[in-house]
């Protein structure tokens, strides 16, 4: 919601008469010197929206803002050049209204598209969470990098590695918006507060590391590409097994973490699935999730996937210590399985872990056939908040 500053306004004035915390309006607002505010500058509030009302017979300022729980002012704010004691049947006055909904509706086909709908509603709303490219996809899409929280204290979090696990992309984008709304409205989620998290730990999420391959599943073939990608299907229009990128790489099996062993025992030429790549790292995407973590200095890394409801959480005994606290925690909050170690090599946690000896975990969400049902939703989602704000504590 964007107001304009009248003289002697503060940003701690703002954080009174709309009940947001200070910090968020200061982040919503980093061009902006908070100790310096001139007239008619434009502020954003966050965790507010503006709604417009048609003034009715026995209105009045006192009335709309009692039934609001708002402060009068908060309406002579948004309604410079309304006069409070002359409202006219008919008139329009703008409302500031605070977002106590989800914007995000995770319980439907989800692509690139819808995705990046949810984003820019939820960034219109919570200007404090940025957005950053970490890359982009073969076909040119960006890997959008969400972050929320400023400290040097950073957790990673992904989702769709895999194209046909696309049902990890609306759970972490429901997350992102229940913790956004949190933060605005004060509530706890799973018993954890979470405005301390907010100081504490930067979260970064990509929620879909593979848009390429999600739009296949869900859409079909782009016409650009769409005799190569039938062909690597082996002929066959449907899609719903595809787990790799584009190109017909496995973007998990893609990392330095004894890729040439894995390269041995997989496919060796394109396919919709398993097929490590000619060599590591020749993807863009994957290139893109190394560089993200070779320029960050992550406190730990969860890559969402599907399905198996357990969780891997070593690799090649690199592991620290803390990865088997946090593992314990874990399958508490979830009911999910924690595996020290599985029979796989080259995946995302497993280059995290040998590379910088920090906890990384490859959660297997949901239980059935990929890609799993839509009324899996809820339940899958119980399960993942509860190990996503563990992660930030």
């Amino acid at each position: 919601m964007e107001i304009h500053v009248r003289r002697g306004d503060t940003l701690w004035y703002y954080s009174q008469l709309f009940d947001i915390p200070l910090v968020l309006i200061v982040d919503s607002n980093p061009e902006i010197n908070p100790n310096v505010l001139d007239q008619g500058q434009a502020i954003q509030i966050p965790g507010f929206t503006v709604t417009t009302r048609m003034i009715q017979k026995g209105d009045s300022f006192w009335k709309l803002a009692s039934a609001r729980r708002l402060s009068v002012d908060a309406l002579l704010l948004l309604n410079p050049n309304v006069n409070p004691n002359q409202l006219q049947i008919g008139q329009k006055v703008r409302i500031p209204t605070r977002v106590t909904w989800l914007i995000v509706n995770g319980k439907q086909p989800y692509d690139f598209q819808r995705m990046t709908n949810d984003m820019n509603r939820l960034l219109a709303v919570y200007p404090f969470m940025r957005r950053r490219e970490a890359g982009k996809s073969v076909l040119g899409l960006p890997l959008y990098d969400l972050r929320i929280g400023k400290s040097n204290r950073k957790v990673q979090v992904n989702a769709s590695f895999h194209a046909n696990e696309w049902i990890t992309t609306p759970i972490l984008m429901r997350f992102l918006n229940e913790y956004l709304l949190s933060l605005t409205n004060y509530f706890a989620i799973k018993g954890v507060t979470t405005l301390p998290l907010y100081g504490r730990t930067q979260l970064s999420a990509v929620p879909m590391v593979d848009p390429d391959g999600v739009n296949l599943v869900l859409n079909g073939p782009p016409a650009s590409v769409k005799e190569e990608v039938i062909a690597i299907n082996k002929g066959s229009t449907d899609f719903s097994g595809w787990k790799a990128n584009i190109r017909g790489v496995d973007l998990n099996k893609q990392f330095p973490a004894n890729w040439e062993f894995e390269a041995k025992r997989k496919p060796k030429a394109p396919a919709s699935r398993d097929f490590p790549g000619d060599a590591p790292l020749s993807e863009p995407e994957s290139k893109a999730m190394a560089n993200l973590v070779r320029q960050e200095s992550f406190a730990r890394l969860l890559a969402l996937h599907t399905q198996g409801e357990e969780f891997y959480w070593g690799y090649e005994g690199l592991e620290p210590p803390e990865s088997e606290t946090l593992a314990n925690q874990f399958a508490r909050v979830s009911g999910y399985e924690a595996v020290r170690y599985v029979d796989s090599h080259s995946g995302y946690k497993d280059w995290f872990i040998q590379e910088f000896r920090r906890p990384g975990f490859t959660i297997e969400l949901g239980q059935g056939q990929n890609p799993l049902p839509i009324t899996q939703f809820d339940e899958i989602y119980e399960a993942a908040s509860g190990m996503l704000i563990s992660s930030l504590i």
